[in-house]
């Protein structure tokens, strides 16, 4: 069987990057998959991709930065498919900001996106996995720099360091509703969305990922594919009853000194 055979996986930002190599893996592993972004395009075109291959997809448009909306992607799912097995929070707000220079507006858009809107996603998504006694599984996409990250990076800290104390609050907190849920740190990773902020923020050039990988210890920038297999695992029953756990996908360790 497939890891996900005959589940309902919503990834929100799954129309591009990690969260669209997560819901390409997850139709991959038999589930039907609604995936939400805020720009239609990217959405569409990865649903009519899988659809094509002969999976089950449908997008639905949202911006997570609004509370209303993040909760009403769960309810479409649910409307569409009478119930939502799994849920990914993948979409996330990298503008730059350090402790001196962050104005409350950017502050308050990191929270919206990076917090409020995996909030409310899930609170939704819990609600009917308790309503119907069913299980469920849902993991949150933070980043190792919860841990502490760079300064240009304070408000983007803040924001995903939350995410992972909710992370474990509400693993906690609905254990023995038999709803799992982990978060995955994951380190710097070649996306579209990571080009576009290198570009933006730090003047990169063509050359900028050749540049990353030489001067990391594995030679090589994380890959969404691989992220999104481990992802996959992590929703599915091979993972056990692993629940509460943030793990660091990433290739540098948290304490290590040279």
């Amino acid at each position: 069987m497939a890891l996900l055979d005959d589940k309902v996986v919503l990834v929100n930002g799954g129309s591009q990057g990690v969260g669209a190599a997560i819901a390409r893996a997850a139709v991959r592993e038999g589930a039907a998959v609604a995936v939400s972004g805020r720009r239609p395009e990217p959405g569409e075109a990865l649903v009519a991709e899988v659809t094509a291959a002969g999976g089950t997809a449908m997008y639905v448009r949202a911006d997570l930065a609004d509370a209303g909306q993040a909760k009403a992607v769960v309810a479409r799912v649910v409307e569409a498919h009478g119930r939502i097995d799994c849920l990914v929070n993948s979409a996330g707000l990298t503008a730059r900001g350090t402790l001196l220079d962050t104005t409350p507006e950017l502050f308050d858009q990191h929270v919206a996106v990076n917090l409020r809107g995996p909030f409310f996603a899930m609170q939704a998504a819990v609600a009917d996995m308790v309503a119907r006694g069913a299980p469920g599984t849902i993991v949150n996409i933070i980043s190792s720099s919860a841990h502490g990250g760079q300064p240009f990076l304070a408000p983007y800290v803040a924001a995903k360091a939350g995410l992972a104390g909710l992370t474990r609050n509400a693993a906690h907190a609905h254990r023995w509703d038999r709803v799992r849920i982990n978060g995955l740190n994951i380190g710097w990773t070649a996306t579209e969305g990571e080009d576009a902020t290198q570009r933006a923020f730090h003047g990169a050039g063509d050359d900028w990922r050749e540049r990353a990988a030489a001067a990391l210890p594995m030679g090589t920038l994380g890959r969404p594919d691989e992220i999104a297999d481990f992802v996959v695992f992590l929703l599915s029953d091979r993972s056990g009853v692993v629940t509460g756990s943030v793990i660091d996908w990433d290739q540098n360790v948290l304490g290590g000194l040279d």
